[in-house]
């Protein structure tokens, strides 16, 4: 492991185009739970599977059993950044990080301080009116009960993507452009199982793939780099 720190320190130290790529493992640290472990919600008992909840068509059609699930699955208000975060940001105000790219939808990077921040599956942290377009924050969807409602009288929405809706265009070409313009891509706490944004990764252009994740990863074999470990304890090494 010493000597795989090593090299990954010299990748970070010999570059400043960094590009991270992270999804739900760089959070776990915090406190916040990966879907897919074996404790996480994929793997836990509701009325509905958590897929049929978090889609659109559910929040349309069963808006208060939503914000149920939504307020107690979801959200997670006393969460802080971890090493990962920190370190990143850190890297970011060296001018090396050049962008994050995240799965995840609790702004914990922005909280930490990176700026160039590309949350595709929105933010937990960001609500508005489904009627007058009003911002929200999160307090509001914590503090009220049942279906909450902007003072319009609309139903307030989380700004994040649900089954069944689109990636934000804007932010996905944000980020496509960052991978293909990187020199080092650095993905971590990801599974690469989540479509379509692990299907970014087909735009990296360099040579310097470096991948930190617990389990196996399929695109291993193309890498530079592969530290089976938690992206915290590494990140907290560099």
């Amino acid at each position: 492991m010493d000597s795989q720190i090593e090299t990954l320190r010299k990748i970070i130290n010999d570059s400043d185009n960094i590009v991270f790529f992270g999804g739900a493992g760089v959070s776990t640290e915090s406190g916040i739970p990966d879907f897919r472990s074996t404790s996480g919600l994929y793997n836990q008992k509701y009325a509905y599977p958590p897929e049929t909840i978090l889609s659109h068509s559910f929040f349309m059609d069963n808006t208060s059993e939503f914000y149920r699930f939504y307020r107690d699955k979801m959200v997670y208000p006393d969460a802080e950044p971890n090493a990962a975060h920190i370190k990143l940001a850190e890297l970011e105000s060296q001018g090396r990080v050049k962008a994050v790219v995240t799965q995840n939808i609790d702004s914990l990077h922005r909280m930490a301080g990176s700026r160039c921040v590309y949350e595709l599956h929105g933010s937990v942290h960001r609500n508005f009116c489904t009627e007058c377009g009003a911002p929200h924050p999160v307090e509001r969807i914590l503090e009220s009960e049942g279906i909450p409602r902007c003072g319009c009288g609309g139903v307030i929405k989380p700004d994040v993507v649900l089954y069944e809706e689109p990636l934000d265009q804007e932010v996905l070409e944000g980020a496509v452009l960052a991978i293909k313009n990187a020199d080092v891509l650095i993905v971590g706490g990801t599974s690469l199982n989540v479509y379509p944004a692990a299907g970014l990764l087909q735009y990296y252009r360099g040579s310097k793939l470096v991948l930190i994740n617990r389990s196996e990863l399929s695109c291993e074999r193309s890498a530079s780099l592969v530290i089976r470990d938690s992206i915290g304890e590494v990140f907290s090494q560099i």
